[in-house]
């Protein structure tokens, strides 16, 4: 129950920090999300109906974070198995997968307080960006990092968030795990799922 509701948490606050304009944010990390995080308000507060935010969720994050990347993460080791069309069915089902995730949760919350702290630079091609949602009536106040991919000034990503220490990825890694050691590692029953997922 506990790590459901970790992740609930996590895909509202990934997206959270998406952008819905489409020109050039700054290319200094710690501004970066502050602008995501004004733009991104408009959305979750505006009178759009649940398809039309979901559907601008997802054309945004298709261009923010990388899917692509944390898709080869949360594969593991099993990702050597990936070749020819199975690689890009794994690619396209977890886009799917992920959009979803994200999307089919946040169109129910409006206006989340964060607060952005500090950057904390780790080298040249990752950035820490430390946060806090604030607290309210209902829970306490969580302590949230971003990783930043910075590699390319003109166009950063994000590619993890941990909530008080917990990696998003890295338990939809654990997840994924779960499933394919329990058929033998077989890719096809992890494609099985996903698309479960996203016809449900």
């Amino acid at each position: 129950m506990k790590k459901k509701i970790f992740i609930q948490l996590a895909l509202l606050l990934f997206i959270f920090f998406v952008p819905i304009k489409s020109y050039a944010y700054s290319n200094e990390a710690k501004q970066f999300i502050f602008e995501i995080v004004t733009e991104t308000k408009k959305i979750l507060n505006s009178n759009l109906d649940k398809d039309s935010k979901s559907k601008q969720l997802g054309e945004i994050a298709l261009k923010t974070v990388d899917i692509k990347g944390i898709a080869y993460y949360t594969l593991g080791n099993y990702r050597k198995k990936l070749e020819g069309e199975a690689k890009q069915k794994y690619l396209n089902l977890f886009e799917k997968y992920f959009l979803k995730s994200f999307t089919s949760r946040l169109t129910d919350h409006s206006n989340p307080k964060i607060e952005v702290l500090e950057a904390e630079v780790l080298n040249s091609k990752y950035t820490i960006i430390k946060s806090v949602l604030l607290a309210t009536t209902e829970r306490p106040e969580v302590k949230i990092d971003w990783r930043v991919y910075t590699k390319d000034p003109n166009r950063l990503l994000i590619r993890d968030l941990s909530i008080e220490g917990l990696s998003l990825a890295r338990t939809q890694k654990e997840e994924f795990a779960a499933i394919l050691e329990s058929n033998n590692g077989e890719l096809s029953e992890l494609f099985v799922k996903l698309e479960e997922f996203i016809n449900k």
